[in-house]
């Protein structure tokens, strides 16, 4: 039976991480089915979404182990859980742009949390203001709104997040779920 697994890949940034990890996988006969991968901090990280027959997944395990005696890449194998597709969420793409303070994240994730909102991507960036050089924070990303939700309701909510986090905050749903 296929299943699919998500690998959490980390190593130190040099060239071959991808090509290691990618022979490992097609060694075993899986398929590499999508990834999110960067480089951070001198680090390549990231995860990975591999589908393999069940009956080989020891065998991807050990590969994926030996990967980080040979080449020091770290990687975490777990087994995907398929997601209940019986309430379909509103995809939405939101930004967040403001100072830079500690807990910010925090804030924005129990803002979303509370309203029953998923973050499915997230990618901040510290960047400076022109002239005065004050950190600027910025987050940009992927959500998934309650279908029941009352957009009217969340623009009120999230407006009030937002003045009460000295934010601009910003959320959009996406038009077509086939856009995922």
């Amino acid at each position: 039976m296929l299943s699919q697994y998500v690998l959490t890949v980390s190593s130190n940034d040099k060239p071959g991480v991808i090509e290691k990890v990618s022979s490992v996988v097609e060694a075993n006969g899986g398929s590499w089915l999508e990834s999110r991968l960067a480089h951070l901090a001198g680090k390549f990280v990231g995860v990975v979404c591999v589908g393999l027959d069940e009956s080989k997944e020891d065998a991807l395990i050990a590969g994926l182990k030996a990967l980080e005696q040979s080449a020091g890449i770290q990687i975490c194998t777990e087994r995907a859980q398929l997601a209940d597709n019986s309430d379909t969420p509103i995809a939405a793409r939101f930004s967040a742009i403001g100072p830079d303070r500690v807990g910010i994240i925090k804030e924005i994730a129990s803002a979303f949390a509370r309203q029953g909102i998923n973050v499915e991507e997230l990618e901040t960036t510290l960047s400076s203001m022109p002239y005065s050089g004050d950190p600027i924070f910025e987050a940009v990303g992927r959500l998934s709104l309650p279908s029941a939700i009352d957009l009217r309701d969340l623009y009120d909510k999230l407006d009030s997040i937002a003045n009460d986090l000295g934010l601009d905050l910003d959320v959009d749903p996406i038009e077509s779920a086939a856009s995922h």
